[in-house]
């Protein structure tokens, strides 16, 4: 699998987004992406407990620890590399979390407009 070039929705280096828990499709930290990468893990957000419920609801559960996949769970504030399209069904739904653009992967504007990323970004 070859990584996508590390480039943001700002035409930027990729920032990391989050180290603790470990996030991203390659577990690195990053929103990298690449062909393999089905689910666009490119939007980099903070966790709220509104997003993390409504994930829960629609089926993907984040908040609850899966020791047996090493994965600690999500709590609110959390960091973590959202699929592009969970992003945009969570903005339609009025429960988007705030985004890094910095560490959003630029493929996220294949499924993202720009005009809504900004509209969560991050101070």
């Amino acid at each position: 699998m070859e990584k996508d070039d590390s480039i943001n929705v700002l035409g930027e280096p990729l920032v990391i987004c989050g180290t603790d828990p470990v996030t991203g499709f390659f577990r690195d930290g990053y929103c990298n992406t690449c062909a393999a990468d089905q689910g666009s893990h490119t939007v980099c957000a903070v966790m709220t407990a509104e997003f993390l419920a409504f994930s829960k609801y629609l089926g993907n559960d984040l908040s609850t620890p899966r020791p047996e996949y090493g994965f600690v769970g999500l709590n609110p504030g959390d960091t973590w590399c959202l699929c592009a399209s969970r992003f945009l069904q969570a903005h339609a739904e009025g429960c988007a979390p705030q985004v890094s653009l910095e560490a959003t992967h630029k493929r996220a504007l294949e499924i993202v407009p720009l005009d809504v990323l900004e509209k969560y970004a991050s101070a």
